[in-house]
């Protein structure tokens, strides 16, 4: 995921180069389980301060299930929109000047014209697993006294007696997974 833009930042604004991109990314993040190469299409534009990179990119990612903690797979799908700057000229291409404030590390250009879109693809990727995944829409998550899979089995667990104090609030809530809707 990285492109030498020497020629395009040569270029006057608004010259483009397109890229099909089809990467492994297993690497990208130790956190990250990727299931399938990252693909998609990159376009890298020049622009009056360094190069702007967009493209519409996807994958498969392992995430966990946020009721039951199983792994599951999700398909992720996400735009990329950045601008990249780069650190040195070359020769009197033109390039405005940028406040040091809004400089980011991981969108600088590097002194050998190379943009490396990797950190922000880690980035992205973050960004676009589902926040609320679930292995599956009824998923009936793990018990709260003994800890098992809903999912697998019955929960055999002996109901607790409930402190009286707790009373108010057994009335509120439903120890049943399916006496009332989930908002997770």
């Amino acid at each position: 995921m990285r492109f030498n833009v020497a020629q395009l930042i040569k270029g006057s604004a608004g010259t483009s180069r397109q890229y099909d991109l089809y990467e492994e990314i297993r690497d990208l993040d130790p956190a990250l389980e990727p299931l399938l190469p990252l693909e998609g299409t990159v376009t890298l534009m020049r622009t009056s301060q360094g190069v702007l990179a967009t493209g519409r990119l996807r994958t498969r990612l392992q995430a966990e299930c946020r009721r039951c903690l199983e792994p599951f797979q999700a398909d992720v799908e996400f735009d990329l929109e950045e601008e990249f700057l780069p650190v040195v000229r070359i020769g009197d291409a033109p390039v405005e000047s940028v406040s040091p404030e809004e400089i980011d590390e991981a969108l600088l250009i590097d002194s050998d014209h190379i943009l490396d879109l990797s950190e922000v693809i880690r980035q992205a990727l973050w960004l676009a697993l589902p926040e609320k995944g679930l292995c599956r829409p009824d998923c009936a998550g793990l018990c709260p006294r003994c800890g098992g899979n809903r999912n697998l089995e019955e929960c055999q667990c002996d109901a607790a007696p409930i402190d009286p104090r707790w009373a108010a609030l057994q009335a509120m809530v439903s120890v049943e997974p399916n006496s009332q809707e989930r908002s997770d």
